[in-house]
């Protein structure tokens, strides 16, 4: 059995995992390797690619900048969680405020000076990224729209660290990205009907909140619909090997999301519907292998 003291070490640590969302934070880290390999530099062999010293600074400086992010966030919204999911508030409440934010500078700190040995550029990048997150938790989410746009902005920004590292900016590269864009941004406007009663209270200025719910789903359901056209372009007219099985799947069921979309009517609901999309999301890093199968089968396993 854990003594009480060792029981609160073990809950504060649960704290700070759940604070930094490291789950995500592995996703992305999986999602900029396997980008790397089979879509930013796909003539260079497999082995290459995953010792090269460049790009694990780079994806390491990606991780901890956004789990500073994550930190932050919840240190300006910990009013608004309290409301929308108290529960895990208060389970990361257990890290007091002052730590957070002696945390969140030390990750900072740390992933500037981690990107700085790749280059000069990539620290300014970096530290540009770091000024963006906090400017969207400290002001921007709050204003209609824009919060959205910037946050799933942001969401895609350590993508693009690595591929200017590869210098590859062929037309492919911008289709995935608006794809994995327009489903982010898809994503936040349902959280924003999750989290409509935090929002009311703490006066942020959601388009939810600023115009209902329903013409929150008819944004969405415009947002789906022009997310299928860069997957048609990626099938159509671009190399992805056998991933247009994961671009067919997936708009088969962002058709079933709308539909779900329209019939609901609950926080219960919209939890769903951001899981599906989430479920989506991920879906598609692990969906990047099937680019090339015959380079898996061959090198993996």
């Amino acid at each position: 059995m854990l003594s009480r003291q060792h029981r609160i070490v073990l809950l504060k640590l649960l704290s700070l995992v759940s604070i930094v969302r490291g789950y995500n934070i592995l996703v992305i880290a999986l999602a900029q390797y396997l980008a790397s390999i089979y879509i930013l530099s796909p003539d260079l062999p497999v082995r290459q690619v995953v010792l090269d010293l460049n790009l694990f600074l780079l994806v390491l400086a990606s991780t901890l900048v956004i789990a500073a992010g994550y930190i932050i966030n919840s240190f300006y919204d910990s009013e608004k969680d309290l409301i929308n999911k108290p529960r895990k508030t208060l389970l990361e409440r257990l890290v007091p405020q002052r730590t957070k934010i002696y945390a969140y500078f030390i990750l900072n700190f740390t992933a500037v000076l981690t990107a700085s040995y790749v280059s000069f550029r990539a620290a300014f990048f970096f530290a540009a990224y770091i000024f963006g997150i906090w400017w969207y938790s400290h002001r921007l989410k709050r204003i209609t729209f824009l919060g959205n746009v910037v946050s799933a902005t942001l969401a895609i920004a350590p993508f693009f660290a690595v591929f200017v590292y590869y210098k590859n900016f062929a037309a492919e590269i911008f289709v995935h990205a608006l794809f994995l864009f327009l489903l982010i941004l898809s994503r936040e406007l349902i959280k924003d009907m999750e989290n409509l009663a935090g929002d009311l209270a703490q006066n942020y200025q959601t388009i939810a909140v600023r115009y209902g719910t329903r013409f929150s789903k008819w944004c969405v359901t415009f947002l789906i619909l022009l997310a299928l056209l860069p997957g048609f372009l990626l099938v159509r007219y671009f190399e992805v090997g056998y991933m247009y099985l994961y671009f067919i799947a997936s708009g088969l069921l962002m058709l079933l999301f709308i539909v779900l979309l329209w019939r609901s009517t609950t926080k219960r609901h919209y939890v769903w519907l951001h899981n599906i999309l989430k479920f989506i999301i991920v879906s598609g890093v692990f969906g990047i292998l099937l680019i090339d199968v015959h380079l898996v089968l061959n090198r993996f396993l």
